[in-house]
């Protein structure tokens, strides 16, 4: 075995270049020895990426930050003798499953609510639409398509009719908890059942705002090493 390596060496230092048709062309076979690279640290936040960076642990040359995605931020280094990036961090955001574009039945659909969005005025309004519902048909009201009414209670012990609102704008637990969760539309629509359902509304434009929230966040937790120009974010 280490014959045939010293042999491979030998060859390799002897070899030619010939020119053929224009192209130049080695009369030995010749492979690549690359760079050891270094594994990427998983994470699930932004708080340890933070504490990394801060803390120089591997006393790293300047590093990039890629915001790659709203669950999905990387720590890379400059290029490498082979002209590759070492992997430093992989942070992924731990998410609920939110089954968006579903019918659930009305109280699922409240847990849901409750567990998996951030409080605000819209979600308060669903709640109690749902919350109150009676078992009765979901009508369609006016004749733009939009508009549905249902039948739930309006006081301690009467009901009436009360118009489903929509569009909603609702905030999700879509990215890194660190970070303001974006607010988007969202259509809200219900079934004979009865059972609810979100559908997503704004063409995936949270995905942007995301996507700067972990930037503005980053650039402040990491004002100082920016500043001296040992981090550089790009999203």
């Amino acid at each position: 075995m280490i014959k045939e390596a010293l042999q491979y060496v030998i060859e390799a230092f002897t070899a030619e270049t010939k020119e053929i048709s224009g192209q130049m062309y080695s009369t030995q076979p010749l492979a690549l020895v690359k760079k050891a690279m270094p594994n990427a640290v998983h994470l699930n936040n932004l708080t340890g990426l933070v504490d990394y960076i801060k803390a120089n642990y591997d006393e790293q040359p300047p590093v990039l930050i890629q915001v790659a995605s709203p669950t999905e931020v990387n720590v890379l280094s400059t290029f490498n003798r082979d002209m590759n990036r070492n992997h430093l961090i992989k942070s992924t955001a731990l998410l609920p499953n939110i089954p968006f574009e579903k019918f659930h039945d009305v109280e699922a659909f409240n847990i849901l609510l409750q567990s998996c969005f951030v409080a605000n005025d819209h979600r308060d309004a669903l709640l109690k639409v749902v919350g109150n519902i009676k078992e009765e048909t979901v009508q369609s009201v006016g004749d733009d398509g939009i508009s549905q009414q249902v039948t739930a209670k309006t006081g301690i012990a009467t009901v009436a009719p009360v118009v489903v609102p929509n569009p909603v704008y609702l905030k999700p637990f879509r990215t890194f908890v660190e970070v303001t969760q974006p607010e988007s539309a969202f259509v809200f629509r219900m079934q004979n059942g009865p059972r609810a359902a979100l559908f997503e509304a704004d063409g995936g434009a949270w995905k942007l705002q995301a996507i700067l929230e972990i930037k503005r966040y980053l650039e402040h937790e990491l004002r100082t090493e920016i500043d001296n120009g040992r981090v550089i974010i790009i999203a």
